[in-house]
C-alpha cells in the first residue's frame, strides 16, 4: 500500500493512504473521537454507527473505486487516523469529479487537509485528465470554504436551502477548478500517487 507524506509543523508524522474495509474498526474509532464536530456540517458520523456501518461505507468506496465511480482515503497524524478526503462522485467520462473531505478536532490548523486533497485533485486532473473538480460546502462551513479557496478554487454558485440536514435547509456553496487553471497555478502536488 503507498502512502503519501504530508507536511506539519514540527516533527509530527502525516500520511494519505487509501482507506480500505479491512480498516472499519480504526475508521469508526476515529469517527467517535470527532463524531460531533465532523456531524456539524456532514452527515458522516450518523451513517457511521457501528462496526457494521463502517465497513459497509468503506465497502461502498471499495465498490466505487472499483466501479471508477469515487475513491476514499484517510489522513494519518502520528500513525492515527484523524481524517480523509474523498472523490465522492468521479465520472470519468464527462470529466467531472466532486472532492470532499472531513477530520476530527485534534487534527484542525495544520493544513492536512489541503494537502491531501491538493493530492488527489492533482491525480484526476493530471493522472486521469478530469476537467472539473468541484467542492460542494456548506455555506456556514468557514474551514471548508478556506480549503476551496487555498486550492484555487472559484465559488459558482449558492444553492440556496438545497441540504436538508438535522433539521435545517443549508444553503451549499459550490466551487470548482478546471483543469486548465489548475495547470496554470501550479496547483499539483509533486508526489501525487493516488
Amino acid at each position: 500500500m503507498f502512502a503519501v507524506p504530508l507536511q506539519t509543523p514540527g516533527d509530527e508524522s502525516a500520511h494519505l493512504r487509501p482507506l480500505e474495509p479491512w480498516q472499519a474498526s480504526e475508521f469508526l474509532a476515529h469517527m467517535d473521537r470527532g463524531r460531533q464536530y465532523i456531524g456539524t456540517y456532514i452527515g458522516l458520523p450518523d451513517v457511521v454507527t457501528d462496526a457494521e456501518s463502517a465497513r459497509s461505507f468503506l465497502r461502498s468506496y471499495a465498490d466505487k473505486q472499483a466501479a471508477d465511480t469515487g475513491r476514499i482515503y484517510g489522513i494519518w497524524l502520528n500513525g492515527t487516523l484523524v481524517g480523509g478526503v474523498l472523490f465522492r462522485t468521479f465520472d470519468a467520462t464527462t470529466g467531472t469529479c466532486e472532492a470532499g473531505c472531513w477530520l476530527e478536532p485534534s487534527a484542525v490548523g495544520r493544513g492536512l487537509v489541503t494537502q491531501a486533497v491538493r493530492t488527489i485533485v492533482d491525480w484526476a486532473v493530471e493522472e486521469r485528465g478530469m476537467h472539473r473538480i468541484e467542492w460542494v460546502v456548506s455555506a456556514g462551513n468557514a474551514a471548508s470554504i478556506k480549503v476551496a479557496r487555498r486550492l484555487g478554487m472559484t465559488r459558482d454558485g449558492v444553492l440556496r436551502q438545497s441540504y436538508p440536514y438535522r433539521g435545517v435547509r443549508h444553503d451549499m456553496e459550490v466551487w470548482s477548478v478546471l483543469a486548465p487553471e489548475w495547470r496554470q497555478a501550479g496547483s499539483g502536488a509533486s508526489d501525487a500517487v493516488v
